[in-house]
């Protein structure tokens, strides 16, 4: 499958964003799909996950209550809003896919990387 992500740009904080992050070559209902980022001169760091049925979902704490993520499966697309942001959430956004059955939040379980869209938050 090949991961499509976009929806990144410059906002101001407080601000939203939407991520999308599309496939091709397979249907994306059968993964699960997890936003990673990755911020200057750090490790890339799970954001959120959801599982393949989209009754679950899983945040790293920093971004409880701000970010959700969902999944259009007739549209072969999955999205995370961000709102409230701050300029901790500068980074590259990546969305992957695993064919694990659970949100993991190691690079490692995952099989198929996004190119990868550029969040920036800045007065």
């Amino acid at each position: 499958v090949q991961l499509q992500a976009s929806g990144g740009g410059s906002v101001q904080p407080g601000g939203s964003l939407r991520l999308s992050c599309a496939a091709s070559g397979r249907t994306l209902s059968s993964y699960t799909i997890s936003w990673f980022r990755q911020a200057p001169g750090k490790e890339r760091e799970f954001v959120a996950g959801i599982r393949r049925s989209g009754d679950s979902t899983y945040y790293t704490d920093s971004v409880k209550g701000r970010f959700t993520i969902s999944r259009a499966n007739a549209k072969n697309t999955v999205y995370l809003q961000m709102n409230s942001l701050k300029p901790d959430d500068t980074a590259i956004y990546y969305c992957a896919a695993s064919q694990r059955v659970s949100v993991l939040v190691t690079t490692s379980q995952y099989d198929y990387w996004g190119q990868g869209t550029l969040v920036t938050v800045s007065s």
